[in-house]
């Protein structure tokens, strides 16, 4: 059954069959979501606000573009409305829930559990700096970053979700590598360059 059915029959009072759309979705609108937070308990959160969303406004869905390129309309503006709101202070909450796991997870061998953790820790802060570096971009750029390289998305659909000209997401994308090349490159040179 095509989405535009699905649709009109939700529309027509039988609403539980939303919830083959929220399967058909669900791991699309995850990806995205955890391109935008470094928590996966922050993308579900953001998944479940994306398709109650969706849900509530399924009637203005006006067919003139795919349900894929709609939902994902909602789950961007969701995501940098979130991260617009909230990312800072949920930042140093999480840092500090982190560092409580991370010694509860130091094994009966403490310099086994040490080496972990140290690991666990480098490996964290890495991928941390990373999100963080994909954070600092200007909206569009990190929109069309995360579209292209989470979800493997043509620069035509993105030119599509982001209603803008294929050169202008071209640029985009180029924009973001430079700027993050830039941030890693520095990132990395004063954290495991030899002096």
């Amino acid at each position: 059954m095509s989405d535009i059915e699905l649709i009109k029959i939700i529309l027509s009072g039988d609403k539980n069959t939303f919830a083959v759309l929220v399967e058909k979705y669900q791991q699309m609108v995850f990806r995205v979501c955890r391109g935008f937070v470094v928590y996966k308990e922050d993308a579900d959160d953001l998944m479940q606000e994306t398709f109650i969303k969706a849900f509530r406004a399924l009637d203005t869905f006006n067919q003139q573009a795919a349900f894929s390129t709609w939902i994902y309309r909602i789950t961007l503006n969701t995501c940098l409305n979130y991260k617009r709101k909230n990312e800072r202070n949920r930042f140093f909450l999480r840092i500090n829930m982190s560092e409580v796991r991370d010694v509860k997870k130091s094994g009966s061998s403490m310099s086994q559990g040490i080496r972990q953790a140290d690991q666990q820790l480098i490996d964290d802060q890495n991928s941390m700096k990373i999100k963080q570096a994909i954070g600092r971009l200007p909206e569009k750029q990190q929109t069309a970053f995360l579209l292209s390289k989470y979800e493997e998305m043509p620069q035509q659909e993105i030119a599509l979700v982001m209603n803008l000209s294929l050169g202008a997401v071209e640029q985009l994308l180029f924009r973001a590598r430079e700027n993050l090349r830039k941030q890693l490159t520095d990132y990395y040179k004063q954290n495991f360059m030899q002096p």
